[in-house]
């Protein structure tokens, strides 16, 4: 073999290397007994909720892509690398509404919205990201399972926000109509066929062929009815969980489905009940949240419930990941957030508490990796980067352009991480290059 041609077929074998690692990287994430996989590999991650992805991937007024990558290339530094994303919104009669939707009343979609979803998958597969797509949420914030019911029933919305005669309860309670609503069910199945099927306008690819989607969710936090008799909510519950689930697998089968759930705190205070809605076969993984604060854990005019708080995590964290290992699934925490100290919403306020409960939840994904047990990953909410609030009292008001990663009901600033949130990005830095050498 002379030198050229030598030369030659070492360069073919080079090029070959580096397709063959990338196609490996590329690989669909795969569920083997309670770890996740890819390309046979062990996959765990520290990554964010990052809701508004599509919106400001949208070539729109509201949309800002040259922001969307300078978003993507800050997490992907800090080793973020799977993001939960609103792939699913619809267009809105409370009084803060998520605008504009990608599905609207008429049964039209909002192609603005798809290429923005688009064009975020594109990116988020150049940085071998992971994306977790919500199809619906049963909170009022997106629309959700409520418009659903309302479009299909023609009886308005209850919205507790706007109306203060109105409570949240029977907000739920309409909400979750919606799983026994057989021309809701209908819309949405059509929705989720035509994302399931749709071909991104950016790579040409299928999104159920499109190994950047690792997840389709049922919803953001589906739970069970609280009217009448708890075994029957769970009974009617489980039951969409289990068809909704199947019908997803059957029309994108090489990908995972979840349901979005938050564990035994939205399942009626039972853990039999989260073990009831999660064993489904067609649910590959089991989720849970934890929010110290909204569950009354934590008050931060009172720093003494810090212990307490800690204690409570490590609980039901345990319970959770108790349970996963006897579904022999693996489990994610996608949603925690903490406040800023003394619950102030701007940049420059200090983040102690909330680093020392990041630090702390994230060390127990960790042992759980070294050991070997079910927990795999965690979503930090949320992703704030470069947004701020941008009203005095940082409440939303209509017409501002910036997402913090917190709903418009709650006050921008609340539960963000900001890209100048220092000593919080180094601790999520550095647990997810640590959990991602596994």
């Amino acid at each position: 073999m002379n030198r050229k041609t030598s030369m030659k077929t070492l360069a073919i074998l080079l090029i070959s290397a580096v397709l063959f690692s990338c196609s490996a990287k590329r690989d669909f994430v795969k569920v083997q007994d309670t770890n996740f996989t890819v390309n046979k590999n062990p996959y765990y991650f520290v990554g964010s909720n990052f809701w508004y992805g599509a919106y400001l991937a949208a070539d729109a007024p509201f949309g800002n892509r040259a922001g969307l990558i300078r978003e993507l290339n800050q997490l992907q530094k800090l080793g973020i690398k799977n993001l939960r994303i609103a792939a699913a919104s619809e267009e809105s009669d409370f009084g803060l509404p998520l605008s504009p939707p990608f599905q609207y009343k008429n049964g039209t979609y909002n192609e603005t919205l798809l290429q923005g979803l688009d064009f975020l998958l594109a990116e988020m597969r150049k940085r071998d990201m992971r994306a977790v797509l919500m199809l619906n949420n049963y909170w009022d914030w997106t629309g959700g399972m409520a418009e659903y019911v309302s479009w299909t029933t023609g009886k308005p919305v209850i919205d507790p926000v706007s109306n203060k005669n109105e409570t949240w309860d029977n907000a739920m309670k309409f909400s979750a109509t919606f799983y026994t609503n057989e021309k809701a069910q209908t819309l949405y199945r059509k929705y989720i066929s035509v994302l399931v099927n749709r071909k991104n306008t950016f790579t040409n690819k299928l999104y159920k062929n499109d190994p950047a989607v690792m997840t389709w969710q049922l919803a953001n936090e589906p739970r069970p009815s609280t009217a009448g008799d708890p075994l029957e909510s769970m009974k009617i519950f489980s039951k969409w969980v289990d068809e909704t689930a199947g019908f997803i697998h059957s029309i994108a089968p090489k990908q995972l489905v979840s349901t979005g759930g938050e564990g035994s705190k939205g399942t009626l205070n039972r853990l039999d009940f989260t073990s009831q809605a999660q064993s489904s076969r067609y649910i590959d993984y089991m989720t849970f949240h934890m929010w110290p604060k909204n569950w009354g854990w934590y008050k931060a005019e009172k720093p003494e419930m810090f212990e307490s708080a800690l204690k409570n995590t490590k609980q039901y964290v345990e319970e959770h990941v108790d349970l996963a290992a006897k579904l022999n699934k693996p489990t994610v925490v996608e949603e925690f957030g903490f406040v800023r100290d003394n619950e102030k919403f701007s940049t420059d306020s200090p983040t102690t508490a909330r680093d020392k409960y990041y630090a702390f939840i994230l060390e127990m994904l960790k042992a759980s990796a070294n050991a070997g047990k079910p927990l795999a990953g965690m979503n930090f909410w949320a992703w704030g980067g470069e947004g701020r609030g941008q009203q005095k009292d940082f409440m939303w008001k209509k017409g501002d352009t910036s997402f913090t990663g917190d709903p418009y009901s709650e006050a921008q600033g609340l539960n963000s991480v900001f890209n100048t949130d220092k000593s919080t990005l180094e601790i999520l830095s550095k647990y997810a290059h640590e959990l991602d050498k596994k």
